[in-house]
C-alpha cells in the first residue's frame, strides 16, 4: 500500500513530472509535458508527451504513463502530478481526464500546486463515461 497521500508525496510526483518532461519529444509545440503517478501498490509510474507531425497522432504525457502503469503489472493510480517543462503544473484534457478516469476513478487526486489543494478527478470530469455504464447499456 502507498503512504499517505500529503504535500511530501506531490512534491516526490511534481520532481518525477518534471524529469520526465525533459525527456519529452516535443518538436512542434515546443511545450514539454511530463506527468507522474502513484499507483495503490506504492509504485510510481510516468510519462511525458510524444509529438508527431500529424498532430492528430501526438501522445499526451498522461498516454505514456497510463502505458508505464500497464507494463509496471497494473494497478489503480491514486495520485497524479502533471507538468510542463518548466516545472508548473498542468491540467489534463479532455481526452487524458476520460483515460485516467479508466484507470484512476473519480477520487483520483490531481496535483493543483504547491500553494493548492489537489483536486479529486471526479470534479473536473463530472458524469464520465466509465465502466459501469457501459455495462447497463449493453444489451
Amino acid at each position: 500500500m502507498p503512504e499517505p497521500i500529503d504535500a511530501t508525496t506531490f512534491d516526490r510526483l511534481r520532481e518525477a513530472a518534471r524529469e520526465a518532461a525533459q525527456l519529452a519529444y516535443a518538436p512542434y509545440s515546443t511545450l514539454h509535458v511530463g506527468a507522474a503517478a502513484l499507483v495503490d501498490s506504492g509504485v510510481v509510474v510516468t510519462g511525458c508527451n510524444v509529438e508527431n507531425a500529424s498532430y492528430g497522432l501526438t501522445l499526451c504525457a498522461e498516454c505514456g504513463l497510463v502505458s508505464d502503469l500497464a507494463r509496471s503489472g497494473g494497478g489503480r493510480l491514486v495520485a497524479i502530478s502533471v507538468v510542463a517543462g518548466d516545472g508548473a503544473p498542468l491540467t489534463p484534457c479532455g481526452r487524458c481526464r476520460q483515460l485516467l478516469m479508466e484507470h484512476g476513478g473519480p477520487e483520483l487526486l490531481l496535483d493543483a500546486g504547491e500553494e493548492a489543494t489537489p483536486v479529486p478527478l471526479g470534479v473536473l470530469l463530472p458524469g464520465a463515461f466509465d465502466t459501469e455504464m457501459l455495462e447497463e447499456r449493453r444489451p
